[in-house]
């Protein structure tokens, strides 16, 4: 992430220093590209505003991190033929789950703060004006609520499947489509209805950069989807009969 972060701003500082305008040079592509390169909406000539487009970049890699951690962090027990001697132990199923869930936690929470970090200091390196510090804070709030929705997907997935192999290329898959449909939505306005049924809609940059906020009714929803999504991996994965 860091990596990511550096050379998407290094890029922002080249365009600044060569003197070319890259919001007239960015007008210049189709709509479609744009979009599809989530450069559509952001005042480029700014640092947050490059970064508002790397932003996309950032949920991708953090969103994919989260939905295969999910899946695999529960299917690589009956994957790996160690289900039998884990759930062999006295310690229920649930306390496992919650064990599980709870390392999977902390190792977003590493991710998410390394990315924050890198992001102010990064940011606020080619900023000229006023402070980032809030709009990067805000940002990555959203982001953690994409990584919380896409664990539960992938833990949910892995609990109710019973091929422990296919449960991450599924978990994968569904997070593509979302993706793709996001893109979609962007390019034909009149399919903005469908933008609950994608969580990248979400937390959309463009609209979380000129508010300085999350929409509570995402975040309601969002909250809706993880408490259902683990409540369903608790039940299945509790009442499932395990390959060893």
């Amino acid at each position: 992430m860091l990596a990511m972060v550096g050379s998407g701003m290094a890029k922002y500082g080249a365009y600044q220093s060569s003197g070319t305008s890259i919001n007239t040079l960015m007008r210049q592509l189709p709509k479609a590209v744009q979009v599809i390169f989530g450069m559509s909406g952001f005042d480029l000539s700014k640092a947050i505003g490059f970064y508002g487009v790397l932003y996309m970049y950032l949920i991708v890699m953090a969103t994919i991190h989260a939905v295969v951690l999910g899946s695999e962090i529960i299917s690589k027990e009956e994957r790996d033929r160690t289900s039998e001697f884990l759930f062999a132990k006295p310690v229920l199923r649930s306390k496992i789950i919650t064990a599980k869930l709870l390392a999977a936690l902390a190792t977003m929470i590493v991710l998410n703060i390394v990315t924050l970090v890198s992001s102010i200091l990064v940011v606020g390196y080619y900023n000229t004006a006023g402070s980032v510090t809030h709009d990067i804070l805000t940002l990555m709030a959203g982001m953690f609520f994409l990584q919380l929705i896409f664990l539960s997907i992938g833990m949910s997935i892995a609990a109710i499947s019973k091929k422990p192999k296919a449960a991450a290329s599924m978990a994968t898959a569904v997070l593509l489509v979302t993706f793709i449909l996001s893109i979609i939505i962007d390019i034909n306005s009149k399919l903005q209805f469908l933008k609950y049924v994608t969580p990248f809609k979400y937390f959309d940059a463009k609209n979380i950069l000129p508010s300085g906020e999350l929409d509570r009714v995402y975040i309601a929803l969002s909250g809706v989807i993880i408490v259902a999504l683990l409540t369903a991996t608790f039940r299945f994965y509790a009442k499932r009969d395990l390959s060893a």
